[in-house]
Formats: structure tokens, sequence, C-alpha cells
């Protein structure tokens, strides 16, 4: 079962500034800030959430087609996918833009300034869903707005169930909006501060929603996550990573597990342990796309880490 994983594919360039913010931006200031961060180390990562879910699938085993909108720079990221077995079949070069850029600076208390270009995934509305590519399961990721509309209602008419994952395009809809995505999802993952926004927003509570898809994930980072499916709520714990490194990327891990679960008719509690582990073996590792396994070693983790085999 193929999942179609719709979202973004970005470059990730974080820069560590070897002091602290606060000491160097003045509150009452803050109206003329003019300001420098010296930042002598750097890495650019290959990232963005349909990237990363696509990666982590893959070592997995899983089956995933990422699917987004790229510019003319694309070339690196595009070996890179190659190189790791990722199809670029889904993947729309726009002639003229750049792939989209994040700009993350991180002080020494792990506060981060951040600016991002989209660049050409203000156009991945034109990517379509296809029909008869063997696709059983998709996601709706964060990417431009008229896409995550278009490819929700896209899955629905083709009756393919997906995962809605808002992440960072929470902020572009409203209540009503919201509602849309509700109806025509399957599943659902947040982060516990977009799940209440998800219930704020449309007026609902949690329960009320989970009953309306077959689960509603809701991640807490390192207190672990809860799956309310089918009138419960299975409390998965945090897998305990061997040491902690970056912890970006760790949610589209997660959900990398989720799907991986999914494909292979898991039940929630194997599948959210599952996503949990994936989160660990992340955070060990700096960027995004850079750690590696085999299914081997991740059966000894999860027996580690849990207690009982997959």
């Amino acid at each position: 079962m193929k999942a179609l994983i719709c979202g973004s594919v970005a470059y990730d360039t974080v820069m560590v500034f070897e002091g602290r913010f606060r000491e160097h931006i003045l509150p009452d200031h803050i109206h003329m800030l003019n300001v420098s961060f010296l930042v002598p180390q750097m890495r650019r990562n290959f990232g963005g959430c349909a990237g990363n879910i696509g990666y982590n699938l893959k070592l997995l085993g899983g089956e995933g087609l990422v699917m987004g909108a790229v510019g003319s720079d694309f070339g690196p990221y595009e070996g890179w996918m190659r190189d790791n077995g990722l199809s670029v079949e889904h993947v729309r070069r726009i002639d003229g833009e750049f792939t989209a850029q994040a700009y993350i600076t991180t002080d020494l208390d792990d506060n981060q300034i951040t600016a991002f270009h989209p660049g050409a995934m203000l156009h991945s509305h034109r990517n379509q869903v296809p029909d008869g590519a063997g696709i059983g399961l998709g996601v709706v990721g964060p990417e431009n707005r008229e896409g995550m509309l278009q490819h929700a209602a896209q899955f629905a008419a083709a009756g393919i169930p997906f995962l809605f994952d808002p992440g960072q395009g929470m902020t572009q809809f409203n209540g009503a909006e919201l509602e849309g995505f509700i109806a025509r999802a399957t599943w659902i993952a947040a982060n516990s501060y977009e799940a209440n926004l998800i219930c704020e927003r449309t007026g609902q509570s949690l329960e009320q929603i989970a009953a309306r898809v077959r689960a509603f994930v809701v991640t807490r980072g390192a207190e672990g996550s809860a799956i309310h499916a089918d009138g419960r709520c299975h409390e998965i714990p945090a897998a305990k990573p061997a040491h902690v490194a970056d912890p970006t990327g760790c949610g589209d891990a997660y959900r990398a597990g989720l799907l991986f679960g999914l494909q292979r008719g898991f039940d929630w509690p194997a599948t959210g342990r599952i996503a949990s582990l994936m989160g660990a073996l992340k955070v060990e590792h700096h960027g995004t796309q850079n750690h590696r396994f085999s299914f081997a070693d991740f059966e000894r983790r999860f027996r580690e880490s849990f207690g009982f085999a997959l």
C-alpha cells in the first residue's frame, strides 16, 4: 500500500550563535532593532515535512511517494532522494523559483529565530492527487493554503483515506476550513498546541473530533503521545533516546511511524510505539535526514524500549 505524502520539500540552513539572544536584544529598543549574530557553526540539511516523512518511511521499509513543488535549485536534493531510493515522480519543478528555504539561528538557550522563504511551495496546488497509481493512503501536510485544501478534497473524491497533519500550516485556516478538513480526513495528527487550536477554532472538544475520525493522534514531546481511537485513549510512552542532539524533524519521523503501522496493519498501541521510537532515533542526530538504521536494529531498539517484540 503506497502512501502519497503531500507537503513541503525544503532546504534547512541551521546556524548556531554561541551566545544568548536576550543579551543582545534590548526590550526597550525593539522598535529599532538592528543586530547581527556571528554564527561559526552552520549546517545545510535536506528537509521539509513531506521530504522528512518520506525519508523516515523508507528507512522502515514502507512505501511512500513525496509530492511537492520545488525550484530550479532542487538538483542536490533530487540526487539525495534518488540515492536513498525515494521517487521524485510527483515532485514538480517550478522554473524561476527557489526551493523552499528555512534559515534557523539557535542560541545557547535553544531559542530560535527562523526566516522561511516558501518559494516554489506557493505553487504546490498545481500538483494533483493522481488516479490509479496504487495509492492506498495519503497525507495532507503543511504546504501552501490552496494545495492543502485541494489535496484534501482530491483524496476524498478519490476515496483515498488520508492523514490530516496541519503542522505549521495551521495559521492559514479558520474554524470553518478546519471543519472541512475534519469532515474529509480519516486520521488527524497534531502536537498538543495544534490540537488545542483545532478544538478552539472549531468549537469542538477533542473527544468530539476524535469520534468523527478513525484516530486523533496528539503528540506531547518527551511526555509521549495519546491516540484517541474507537472511543478509547491509548497512552503511548515516549521512547528514550541514547542522547539528545537535535529535536528538529521528530514530529515528521513520528508521522512516518504512524504511516508504517497503518500500511502493515498494526494495532494502535504498537503503531504509536513505532512512531515514538522513530522520534527518539531522529533526536539522536543533527538534521532531519541524517539518521540511518536497519530494520533489525529498529526491532532490537523497539524490544529494549517497550519490552515486547513487533
